[in-house]
């Protein structure tokens, strides 16, 4: 096993962005650990499809490591796997709340801090988070205090993470896309947060 190539991990990875960042991977001869809770297994060799929910602490570390076995390291993690629950304020439900804790919150702090893990003893690593414009540029008609409340606290994590790893050799970014639908995932308006370390 070759382990000089360079290998990113992408939770979300069927749909939309998460499917283009697969893509986009590929074309660079990136190996990729793929995501989500009900993904398909890959035709392509070097794409390890892995499926459970991030929000399960065991789920994120059995994710890692099967991608270790497979490939022997992680150059990248991105954070692609999130939900957007647009209601007015007062009719998120107890379960809204709970869906959006999980997967933005549990699911971004259990995968993050268990490839983190391995970064740190490769002494090298990059770790993208997506969160949301929609935290500093709310929209009248889009709702989205979760998304603002579970985003915006990725945000900050982001700008902390990003000063604790500079000098370990680990980057750490945020980007914030603006509305990117199902049919249409072109990313506009697309801004990083945290500290550019390199």
């Amino acid at each position: 096993m070759n382990n000089e190539r360079k290998v990113a991990m992408v939770t979300g990875a069927p749909h939309g962005i998460g499917a283009g960042l697969v893509q986009a991977f590929r074309d660079r001869d990136y190996r990729v650990i793929a995501n989500s809770r009900s993904i398909k297994p890959s035709s392509d060799p070097d794409v390890l499809a892995i499926p459970g929910d991030i929000a399960d602490r065991a789920v994120a570390e059995r994710i890692v490591r099967e991608g270790l076995a497979k490939f022997g390291r992680i150059d990248t993690l991105f954070n692609n796997a999130g939900v957007f629950i647009a209601k007015p304020f007062t009719q998120y439900t107890n379960e809204d709340y709970a869906k959006a804790l999980s997967v933005n919150v549990a699911g971004f702090f259990h995968i993050t801090q268990a490839a983190l893990a391995e970064m740190e003893k490769q002494g090298s690593g990059h770790v993208v988070t997506i969160t949301t414009s929609l935290v500093d540029n709310a929209i009248d008609g889009v709702p989205s205090v979760l998304a603002s409340l579970t985003k915006g606290g990725l945000n900050a994590a982001t700008k902390s993470l990003a000063i604790e790893y500079a000098k370990r050799g680990i980057r750490v970014n945020a980007v914030s896309p603006g509305f990117a639908s199902a049919r249409d995932s072109r990313v506009a308006g697309c801004a990083a947060s945290g500290r550019p370390n390199g």
